[in-house]
C-alpha cells in the first residue's frame, strides 16, 4: 500500500508541473485550414492571434484575425478542461468562422455525439460581436435577429456546456476586438453600479428637466431634411419641405426606475405598477414623444422592441423591450405627450447606470415604389445619471449569474426539498414511529429525486465532479466552471454538510438518481417475487472492495491522461440512465440496462459493488460527526433482526453498522422503534405481561 502511495504522489506532482493552456495551432496547420486565396501572416508577438489576408490586386488586404480560445479564455468545461475553439474575426468584429478544436465535455463525448456541439458552433458564422448573442431552445428564434439581439439555438441536455462554450467565444474575441479592431477598453461587464433604491428628493418635472434627469431632444423638419441632403432620401418629405422649421419629434426621455426619477414623474399607482413588473438590477427607460414623428412604427408589435431607437453602452448594443404598461404621468405634470412607452433593460445586458446610455433614433425614408430603396439616417443623443443616484460596483457578479436567475425556481424547488430532508432525517424518530408513513415518505422523496432532480434537472453528481475538479487543479484553472450548473453547486453544498453529519448515506440512499432508479426496481422485483440473491458475508466485503479499485483508478488517470479518463469514467451510467434518457449507442445503454438488470437480483448491485462515486463519498464520509442509527445492547447478541432485514449488508453479525456501506435507508431504525417488529421490545413487553394469580376453587 505504502508503494501505492509513493507512486500516486508522484503522479500529482508530475501532474502540478503539466500545461494544457497553450494552443495547439501551427502556421502550416492554419494555411491548410485557410487555403489560397487566403494568407496566412506571422503570429502576432504582443497577442496570440494570426493575421488573414487576400491579395487584392498588387497589396494584401487584412481580411481578419485567426486565434484559439484557450489562449486568450481558457474558461473550464465541465472535465474541467478548457474547451479549446478556433476563432476568426473580421475587422469589423464579424465572425468569420468559429470550429472545435478539442474538448473533453462528458456529455459530447460519446455521449448526444460531437454533431450537436459543432453543429451549435457553426452558428456564429455571419455574426456580428455588436449583436447580443443569446441562447435559446426554441428553434424558431435561431440565429433570427430581433433588433440588436442574435438567438442560437442550444443543445438539450447541454445547456451548461453550451453556454460555456458561448463564453469561451465571446470572451476570446472581445479580446482580440479590443486589442486588434479598435473596440473600447471598456470594464468588467459584470462589475456595474447599482441604482440606490433609497435615494429620493422630491422635485417638480420641470426641475428634473432642468437637471438633465429627464433628456428632452426637439428634432425639426429643417435638421431631418439637413441629414437626408446628401443622400438618395433628400426632398421625399413634402411636409418637411413646406414647413422646415416645424417639429419633427419632440422627445423627452428618463431612466424611470430610479427612485429619484420614477417616483417624481409617474403618479403613485403607475410607479407601484412598474416596481411589480421590475426583477432586482432591471431598470426601465420612459420615452414621451408628440409631434410627426414617433419611436414606433406602424408595424411595432406590443412587448417587443423598438425598431426607431436603439440603446447602446460603450459602443455595444443593449435590447430594450416593451413592457408594455400603461402609465400616467404625477398630477403636477402639464406635458401633453401623444405616446408615452416604457421599456425593460434585464439585469443581465450589463447596463452600467454609471456609464453614459448612448441612443439612437433612426429616420428611414423609401425611394421608389415597387422594390424602394430604403435610406436610414441616425440622430444620436446620450443620457447620464448623476453619481448621487447609484452606488459604484462593489461585487463581482459572474457571467453565470444569469444562469442562476433564470432557473431561480428549480433553484427554490431544489432547496427546499434538501430542507425538507434535512428536517426530516434530524427528526428521524418522529420519521419513523409510524412505518407505513415512513415508507410513503420515501418513495415520494425518491421520486423527487429521480423526476426532478435526475431527468428534469439534470442534478446527478457523479465521479465526473471530481475528476473536472482535480484536473482544473492541476491545470492551475478556475473552478468556476461549476457555476454555470446551478443544481449542482447546491447539491454539493448539502452534500458536503451531509457527509460530515451522517456520512456517504444521505446522497447515495436519498439523493442520487440512479440510486433511486435502482431502489424502485429492486422494490419492484421484491413484490413480483423475483427470488433475490443474498451473497455470503465474506464474498459481499470482498466485492465491496471493487469500487474503491475503481476509484483509485479513475483519480490516478487524472494525472496520466485525459483521454483514459473520459474512457474509465464511463464505468458510471449516469450519463447514459440520466443525462441522455437512454438515448445513446447501442453498447452504452446495453451496460446501463445490464446493471439495471443485475438489481432486480442482487438489491443496488452497482451502488454496492462498482459506483467509484460512492466509493469517494464514503472515504469522506469516515470523517463524519455522528454514529446516528440507534442501537440496543441486545443488537447483535443475541438479536440480528435487523443484519437479516438490511438489504446493503451493512450490519455485522455483532451488530455494529458499517456506515461507509450504509445507504441511509432507515429500515432498521424502523425495526428499532417498532414494538412489533424490534426482539428486544417483543421481549420487553412479554415480560411486562401480568397473569394475575387467582385462589383454586375450593371443593365442598
Amino acid at each position: 500500500m505504502r508503494h501505492w502511495l509513493i507512486v500516486f504522489t508522484l503522479l500529482i506532482a508530475a501532474g502540478w508541473t503539466a500545461s494544457s493552456s497553450a494552443g495547439e495551432m501551427t502556421h502550416a496547420e492554419l494555411v491548410k485550414r485557410f487555403p489560397q486565396p487566403y494568407i496566412i501572416g506571422e503570429k502576432d508577438s504582443a497577442i496570440p492571434v494570426w493575421p488573414i489576408f487576400k491579395q487584392n490586386a498588387t497589396a494584401n488586404e487584412l481580411v481578419g484575425y485567426v486565434f484559439e480560445s484557450i489562449d486568450l479564455a481558457p474558461i473550464s468545461g465541465f472535465s474541467g478542461l478548457p474547451i479549446n475553439l478556433l476563432i476568426a474575426l473580421d475587422p469589423k468584429g464579424n465572425f468569420i468562422d468559429v470550429s472545435v478544436l478539442s474538448h473533453h465535455e462528458p456529455v459530447f463525448l460519446d455521449g448526444l455525439g460531437e454533431a450537436p456541439m459543432f453543429q451549435f458552433v457553426s452558428q456564429y458564422k455571419g455574426l456580428s460581436l455588436f449583436q447580443n448573442i443569446k441562447i435559446e431552445t426554441q428553434k424558431n428564434n435561431t440565429n433570427k435577429p430581433h433588433g440588436v439581439n442574435v438567438y442560437l439555438d442550444g443543445v438539450t441536455k447541454a445547456t451548461a456546456s453550451v453556454r460555456i462554450m458561448n463564453q469561451t467565444v465571446l470572451s476570446a474575441a472581445l479580446k482580440v476586438a479590443r486589442k486588434k479592431l479598435g473596440f473600447a477598453e471598456g470594464r468588467d461587464p459584470d462589475l456595474i453600479a447599482r441604482v440606490k433604491k433609497d435615494y429620493f428628493v422630491p422635485a417638480s418635472i420641470a426641475q428634473l428637466i432642468d437637471s438633465g434627469l429627464i433628456k428632452h431632444l426637439v428634432v425639426r423638419n429643417r435638421e431631418v431634411e439637413q441629414k437626408f441632403k446628401s443622400t438618395n432620401g433628400a426632398g421625399l418629405d413634402p411636409d418637411a419641405l413646406a414647413q422646415p422649421d416645424a417639429t419633427f419629434i419632440d422627445l423627452y426621455l428618463a431612466l424611470v426606475s430610479v427612485p429619484g426619477i420614477g417616483r417624481n414623474l409617474l403618479d403613485l399607482k403607475s410607479w407601484g405598477k412598474l416596481k411589480n413588473r421590475l426583477e432586482d438590477g432591471d431598470h426601465a427607460i420612459l420615452v414621451m414623444t408628440k409631434g410627426r414623428y414617433g419611436i414606433l412604427s406602424d408595424t411595432f408589435v406590443s412587448g417587443t422592441i423598438p425598431d426607431r431607437l436603439q440603446l447602446q453602452q460603450d459602443k455595444l448594443p443593449i435590447e430594450m423591450r416593451d413592457l408594455d404598461l400603461d402609465l400616467a404621468l404625477a398630477s403636477n405634470s402639464d406635458l401633453k405627450m401623444d405616446s408615452i412607452k416604457v421599456f425593460r433593460v434585464i439585469s443581465q445586458s450589463g447596463l452600467d447606470p454609471a456609464h453614459p446610455l448612448d441612443f439612437s433614433l433612426a429616420v428611414t425614408r423609401n425611394r421608389g415604389i415597387i422594390y424602394p430603396e430604403r435610406i436610414t439616417e441616425n440622430f444620436p443623443f446620450s443620457f447620464e445619471l448623476p453619481k448621487k443616484f447609484y452606488q459604484e460596483a462593489e461585487a463581482d457578479a459572474k457571467s453565470w449569474k444569469g444562469i442562476w436567475i433564470k432557473r431561480w425556481w428549480e433553484i427554490t424547488l431544489l432547496i427546499t426539498g434538501l430542507t425538507a430532508l434535512a428536517i426530516a432525517l434530524t427528526f428521524q424518530k418522529r420519521l419513523t414511529k409510524n412505518g407505513a408513513a415512513f415508507v410513503w415518505f420515501r418513495r415520494g422523496f425518491l421520486s423527487f429525486t429521480l423526476l426532478f432532480i435526475g431527468w428534469y434537472a439534470q442534478g446527478q453528481l457523479s465521479i465526473v465532479n471530481i475528476t473536472g475538479f482535480l484536473q482544473a487543479l492541476i491545470g492551475g484553472r478556475s473552478l468556476d466552471f461549476f457555476l454555470y450548473d446551478p443544481m449542482t453547486v447546491v447539491l454539493w453544498g448539502f452534500v458536503a454538510v451531509s457527509l460530515v453529519i451522517w456520512g456517504r448515506g444521505t446522497f447515495c440512499g436519498w439523493l442520487c438518481p440512479f440510486g433511486a432508479l435502482q431502489e424502485f426496481i429492486g422494490k419492484l422485483a421484491q413484490l413480483l417475487r423475483i427470488p433475490q440473491l443474498r451473497i455470503k458475508t465474506n464474498t459481499d466485503a470482498r466485492l465491496k472492495r471493487i469500487k474503491y479499485v475503481v476509484l483509485f483508478g479513475i483519480l490516478i488517470s487524472t494525472f496520466i491522461s485525459t483521454r483514459l479518463t473520459d474512457t474509465l469514467v464511463e464505468v458510471e451510467p449516469f450519463k447514459t440512465a440520466i443525462t441522455l434518457n437512454f438515448v445513446r449507442s447501442w453498447p452504452y445503454v446495453v451496460y446501463a440496462v445490464g446493471l439495471l438488470l443485475a438489481s432486480t437480483f442482487v438489491y443496488k448491485f452497482f451502488c454496492r459493488y462498482l459506483c467509484p462515486f460512492g466509493a469517494g463519498l464514503a472515504v469522506l464520509g469516515r470523517f463524519r460527526l455522528l454514529d446516528w442509527i440507534p442501537r440496543r445492547k441486545e443488537c447483535g447478541t443475541p438479536c440480528q433482526t435487523c443484519r437479516h432485514r438490511c438489504d446493503y449488508q451493512a450490519i455485522k453479525p455483532d451488530g455494529k453498522i458499517v456506515y461507509e456501506e450504509c445507504f441511509q435507508c432507515m429500515d432498521c431504525v424502523v425495526i428499532y422503534e417498532s414494538d412489533d417488529k424490534c426482539a428486544p421490545l417483543i421481549m420487553e413487553k412479554k415480560r411486562a405481561r401480568i397473569i394475575p394469580i387467582q385462589p383454586a376453587p375450593v371443593n365442598l
